[in-house]
């Protein structure tokens, strides 16, 4: 029989979030523990060695490594116990608590009990198979934060001549760091017809080095055996389907696709934690609890967020939460359901909860770009909330503040609506 460690609230992943949400809960009273599966805390970040991070929250442009490196001394300064290189494999739930199964070379086989829990388990990137790439699968193909991983931490350069499919973050990023490197990259090639990533990194990965941007273009086919030896590209059509007579045929010997993030949340399948098709990641309301009570989210497993400044905060909000749930038990809900209308393509928190707290913090992203466009939410033709947004676009996340106060009683659905004007 293996022992068990009770805490007031447990918070699985060590990166912005799960760390700004321990800190929180700590400082709200609770006893905290933090799990990571990694060696070391800090998340994707340790290998962010750019600068860009902090801006929001610290107002100073600080590089990965050094906005992590302030919250791992904040919970050291509290005492938070964090267990790395810790894998959990069970989880368990009953009228008030949670049982974790967990494993480590130090500990062996160790559970702990905790009254609320904390998801911050971050998100992966997809892969070639789950793009359906065509062609061979030789060596040489890898996702850009795993071609990042090997630069920035392991010090091995991966390519001497690439082709990056995607215009996503990381994939921008990478263009520019490979690049620094010595390495040619032929270019950044895009399917949709505008890029995936935010415009400061479209202007300062790309521009500022003549990287070439292919949009409404993929890769369809990589050749080589043991090691890619080039790749097809193609024009694609408004369907994403490949033009005939476009084919071309680019010689490298490394393929780095950045083609999406995917929020890891296939643990709460274990407490049946409702997930949002939209999202990928778990239904919350303001408080950041999700459907099941005492169970919370954060972070890029909550969904996939653009500044790690959001990512914090939201694991502030979570953290202060899941405190007090443990102190005070899982509160009575009065949620009610944000309905999407218009131009949207998800918002984050989908319920409000007009028994919690006075205000709701928004995020959410438009399903097209739009020069102008007006953000409504209303209830029962009553307007809560009405606001003109600047060039809007679905890889920039928008963040509003919405006062609960103006909800009025007795209403049992809040719709959102995002159009163009003029």
């Amino acid at each position: 029989m293996f022992s068990t460690t009770k805490y007031d609230v447990t918070v699985i992943g060590a990166g912005p979030a799960g760390l700004a949400a321990a800190i929180a809960a700590r400082d709200r009273g609770a006893t905290v523990c933090v799990i990571e599966r990694e060696k070391r805390p800090g998340g994707i970040l340790k290998q962010c060695i750019h600068d860009g991070f902090g801006l929001v929250r610290f107002k100073e442009k600080l590089t990965g490594p050094e906005y992590a490196y302030r919250f791992i001394e904040m919970t050291r300064e509290r005492e938070i116990p964090i267990f790395l290189n810790s894998f959990l494999t069970d989880i368990k739930s009953d009228d008030d608590s949670f049982m974790l199964t967990l494993v480590n070379s130090r500990d062996g086989i160790f559970s702990i009990s905790s009254r609320a829990i904390v998801l911050a388990t971050g998100c992966r990137e997809k892969t070639g198979r789950q793009i359906f790439l065509h062609g061979t699968r030789p060596a040489g193909i890898f996702t850009a934060g795993l071609a990042q991983h090997f630069i920035n931490i392991q010090g091995y350069m991966p390519t001497k001549r690439c082709v990056i499919l995607g215009s996503g973050d990381i994939g921008l990023i990478m263009a520019r760091r490979l690049t620094l490197e010595g390495a040619e990259v032929d270019g950044v090639y895009e399917i949709k017809p505008e890029p995936s990533g935010l415009t400061r990194n479209i202007i300062q990965c790309l521009n500022d080095y003549t990287i070439p941007l292919h949009l409404s273009t993929s890769v369809t086919e990589v050749h080589g055996q043991k090691r890619v030896e080039g790749v097809t590209v193609e024009k694609v059509d408004e369907n994403m389907k490949p033009l005939a007579g476009t084919k071309r045929y680019i010689e490298c010997d490394s393929l780095i696709l950045s083609v999406g993030l995917i929020p890891e949340n296939e643990i709460v399948e274990k407490i049946d934690v409702p997930i949002d098709a939209r999202t990928r990641g778990p239904s919350v309301d303001q408080n950041m609890m999700t459907m099941k009570g005492g169970v919370f989210s954060c972070g890029n497993s909550l969904h996939v967020n653009d500044l790690v400044d959001y990512v914090s905060e939201s694991g502030d909000i979570a953290g202060t939460h899941a405190a007090l749930c443990a102190e005070e038990g899982v509160p009575s809900r009065k949620l009610i359901p944000l309905q999407l209308k218009g131009k949207l393509l998800y918002v984050v928190p989908q319920f409000i909860d007009t028994n919690g707290s006075e205000k709701a913090i928004l995020f959410f992203r438009s399903a097209v770009s739009m020069e102008t466009a007006q953000l409504r939410i209303f209830s029962n033709g009553h307007d809560l909330l009405m606001k003109k947004l600047k060039r809007v676009r679905p890889p920039e996340m928008e963040r509003i503040t919405l006062e609960l106060s103006k909800i009025p009683s007795g209403i049992d659905t809040i719709t959102i609506e995002l159009e163009s004007v003029e």
